[in-house]
């Protein structure tokens, strides 16, 4: 399959010299915001916003409103596209979708997460709540031995899910957590874990 190279150029131009692109779709909750400007402090600039020239030698955004909004009397890298208006509404429409659409490996960003915390770095914490973060840090990712694996026919016999006394406390830990996040004590144990699951696999 030939694959077209459409980044024309990276320039770097003032954040307030981008036009909002008024199809945008997204909207950035505060929670957002404080996360961005908390990436930005730590970490700096570490990615560049998507733009198609207009004929009037404008540069209207695709991607990065967000970006360009927080740091408004900054220069921003851009990279400009050789695009049209149809193939920009394209790339506006699937570009943050695609990437939701990656699965997670829990381990994997069980260790990752651990190593942050282990440097002292809360900038995870931003991005992750507690509820989610505390029970991927505390599960034990030991991968159990073959005779601790229930056999097929033990697996048919009823969907029930059957956790140990560490396990359990893990996901009270997170109700709790869930609850105090979202102010509301009367939500119940399912909608608690619903929520868990819904912001987990949302990100």
């Amino acid at each position: 399959m030939k694959i077209r190279d459409r980044i024309r150029e990276l320039r770097r131009v003032p954040a307030s010299d981008l036009l909002p692109n008024p199809k945008n779709w997204r909207t950035h909750p505060e929670s957002q915001k404080n996360a961005l400007r908390g990436v930005l402090s730590e970490v700096g600039m570490a990615d560049a916003c998507l733009a198609r020239e207009l004929p009037d030698g404008s540069l209207m955004l695709i991607d990065g409103h967000l970006r360009a909004e927080t740091v408004a009397d900054a220069k921003v890298p851009v990279l400009i596209l050789d695009v049209t208006e149809a193939e920009a509404d394209k790339i506006l429409a699937t570009l943050d979708p695609l990437a939701a659409m990656a699965e997670k490996d829990a381990e994997q960003l069980a260790s990752l997460l651990s190593n942050l915390k282990e440097q002292n770095d809360n900038l995870a914490a931003l991005v992750w709540p507690d509820y989610i973060i505390d029970p991927l840090l505390s599960a034990d990712w030991t991968p159990p031995e073959p005779g601790e694996m229930p056999t097929k026919e033990q697996k048919s016999e009823q969907d029930v899910l059957y956790l140990t006394a560490e396990q359990r406390e893990t996901i009270d830990a997170a109700i709790a957590k869930c609850r105090e996040f979202n102010e509301d004590d009367s939500l119940t144990e399912a909608q608690c874990v619903e929520l868990i699951c819904v912001e987990y696999l949302s990100r």
